[in-house]
Formats: structure tokens, sequence, C-alpha cells
């Protein structure tokens, strides 16, 4: 009989896509559908991107590239880094990849054997999990529920590391949870780190131009520079430039991660299109001014979606202070009805969401803390208000119908 490998069965669909797609079907069928769900930043880059590409494609040679990525790309990228307080990398250190997601893949690829031990905070970005159960690594989750406003101390990072655990997955600022470590929170963590020399260092820090109220992007690198030799830091020009399409990422690392990840670049995807490397050089040097706009409005955003979460008697909602996402506890809905329909789990309230309200957010379970959801706001201005108005409307019908109850019984 044939077969697929072993690691397949350990592989599954993203959980965000498939609500995503599921929404995407029932607007498409006529549905008038507010999508929560999918965490795109909702606008296009600058018109010097565009500009850039125009040119590219002037010229282009049809040659295949380079398997770290093109010189102007990663000079580009080193002085983004420098901007945001990272000095002292140089090329050697850098490499890019498709996006992100596939960046991180690679290191993780790169730096785990089967039943290695790697170990992040709940709530986490999905694909941490499906990436290191495609691997075979052992799993060891660090919960940071909503009463500590969703953020790992450096007490439970302490214990995590007795083990010395093969890799420690960071994220700042969060996805899910919108949350974002103060210089001191990161200071503390990093006091943590440098007394656990035997585990590598990976920061997802894709979100790092999307902080509000001044709290700034700090990394554990900047609080103890002796941490550069084993921590890794992800990138990415999807969300802080409006081109998630474009697939772009980078790696900033010790030199034997970095030219590991351009080794497995030269078996995975070879480069990344020149067409695309002149649209990444464009954002990265050009005017941020679309960027800095974008943060500015997400922030007002922020504050619309937490007024309306804070309103709702018994949802709880700490404060997101960057990227684009809010993730209320939503649990005080648990155990009651709407329209019949029992809300036993952030997944029932996710379906009696979408099917009565036309509202699509993703379940908490999906980023490993099921009392909750996470809320995308980045979709047009009117739709987030009526969204808005539909949930505060879905919890007051599930107060009516349990006070109906009630009167009956």
């Amino acid at each position: 009989m044939l077969k697929l490998s072993a690691r397949m069965s350990r592989a599954k669909p993203s959980a965000i896509m498939l609500i995503a797609d599921k929404a995407k079907q029932l607007k498409a069928a006529g549905h008038d559908i507010v999508n929560f769900s999918i965490g795109v930043p909702n606008f296009l880059p600058g018109e010097h991107v565009y500009a850039a590409v125009r040119e590219a494609l002037k010229h282009d040679s049809g040659a295949y590239g380079s398997n770290r990525g093109r010189e102007d790309l990663l000079d580009a990228f080193l002085a983004h880094l420098r901007e945001i307080g990272l000095d002292g990398y140089q090329r050697s250190n850098v490499a890019v990849g498709v996006g992100a997601k596939q960046v991180l893949y690679n290191l993780c690829e790169a730096l785990l054997d089967e039943g290695d031990e790697i170990v992040f905070p709940t709530p986490y970005w999905t694909s941490y999990l499906d990436i290191a159960e495609i691997l075979g690594a052992k799993i060891t989750l660090l919960p940071c529920p909503p009463e500590q406003n969703y953020k790992l101390t450096p007490q439970q990072l302490d214990r995590a590391l007795a083990s010395n655990p093969k890799v420690f997955l960071f994220n700042n600022p969060s996805n899910p949870t919108g949350m974002v470590y103060t210089r001191e929170e990161i200071a503390a963590l990093a006091d943590v780190l440098v007394k656990h020399p035997d585990t590598w260092i990976l920061t997802d820090d894709i979100y790092n131009r999307m902080v509000f109220d001044g709290v700034g992007y700090h990394n554990f690198v900047q609080m103890k520079p002796e941490l550069r030799e084993r921590t890794a830091i992800v990138d990415s020009l999807s969300k802080t430039y409006g081109m998630p399409g474009w697939r772009v990422g980078f790696v900033a690392a010790p030199e034997l991660l970095a030219n590991a990840v351009v080794t497995l670049n030269s078996n995975h995807i070879t480069n990344i299109p020149e067409v695309v490397t002149a649209a990444a050089v464009a954002a990265l040097t050009g005017s941020q001014q679309v960027t800095r706009e974008k943060c500015a409005e997400f922030a007002s955003r922020r504050d619309d979606v937490l007024d309306a979460l804070l309103s709702i008697p018994g949802v709880k909602c700490p404060r997101p202070q960057g990227a684009f996402y809010a993730f209320p506890d939503i649990s005080v809905a648990f155990g009651k009805s709407h329209d019949g329909r029992i809300v036993g789990n952030d997944v029932d309230f996710c379906a009696a969401l979408l099917e009565s309200k036309g509202v699509a957010c993703v379940p908490g379970s999906a980023f490993g803390e099921p009392r909750s959801l996470r809320i995308s706001y980045t979709c047009p201005r009117t739709q987030l208000d009526a969204g808005l108005q539909r949930f505060k409307e879905f919890f007051a019908e599930l107060a009516e119908m349990r006070e109906s109850h009630a009167v009956s019984a």
C-alpha cells in the first residue's frame, strides 16, 4: 500500500486559514460577513514600492538569485536592524526567506532533531505548534493566562529552562494577544536566559514597528549582548508594509545558524524572486510614511475595540499595545445558550457567532488558550464598527435567553 511519511500524520492545516476560508465561502454565497479572523494588515505599500517593481521588470534577467538574498536587500535589512537598536550584524549573519513562516520553519529544521525539546509561552501563534509537531519535537508549553496579561514571567522561564531545552521560542509583540513586553520585562527575562547557556533562542519580532502607547520595541540581545551568539531574530515585511502576499521574511542570527538557513534555502526555495527583492528593498529604504500612519490608525482602532469589549459584562481583555489583535477572555458566555444553541466552549462560541451574526473570529484554543478568541481589527472601519456592534448584540442575547429560561423555570 502506498503511504505518506509518518510526519504527515502530524501535519494539519492552519486553523486560522480554515476559518478564514469558511468566512470567504459564506461571503461568496451572499452572506453579510465581517471577518475578524485572518491577520492581514488590509493596506497596500506605498507607490514607491510599485515603482521599484516596474523598474525591475524592465531589467529582469530571469536568472537565479542568491540563496542568502541579494546584497542590497541584506544591507537594507541590516539598516533596519540598526534603526530598531540591533547593531553589530553583518551580511554573514542574515538571510531571507519566503515569508517569516518559511524562515521559522528553516530555523526549527536546522536546530531540532526528533525528540528535542522546544518551549514557548501560550497563547502562541498556531504555526509554532504545527512546525514543532511536524518535526517531531517535544513541546513544552508555558501557560500565560489573562490573569497575568498573557505574559511570561521570569520564574516560569527559569523553571522551563532548567531541563536545558534545545530551543526557546518567544514572540514580541504578540500574535494573537497584541501584548508588548516592556523594556523592564525583557531585561528580566534576558537575565534568566543568560543563566541557561545551552538553549537556543528564537524571537519572532515581525510586529516590531507596530507598537503603541510609547512602550517601544525591545529584544533580549539589546539587554544582554552576549545572547547574540545563540539568538535568532525573525522579521518580515508582511505586516509592517502591507505586503503579506509578497512573502519576504528575514533572520538575523549567529553565522553558524544563518548559514544553515542559507543551505536549506538552496534545497527548498533557491531564492526569492528578483522582482520581489526590488519591492522589498524599496519598502525598507523608501518612505516609511504609510507604516507610521497605519500604526497610528491601528492604535486608534485598538481603543475602539477595547472600549467595545470592556463594555460587555464579564468579558476581560488585557490591553494590547501592538500588532493588530485583541484577545478577549469570553468564558463568561460558556454554559449559556444562543437561539437554543448551547455555548459550551470557545469553538461553540465562534461557530454560533458566525452563524447568527456573520462575525468570524478564531477560537482561542487554536492558540492554546481556550477561554478566549482572537479579533483581528484591520478590516475597513465601517465593517469594524458593525462587527463590534454584532459582537455586543450576541452577548446581550445570551443574557436575555438566560433570563427568559430562568423565568420559565
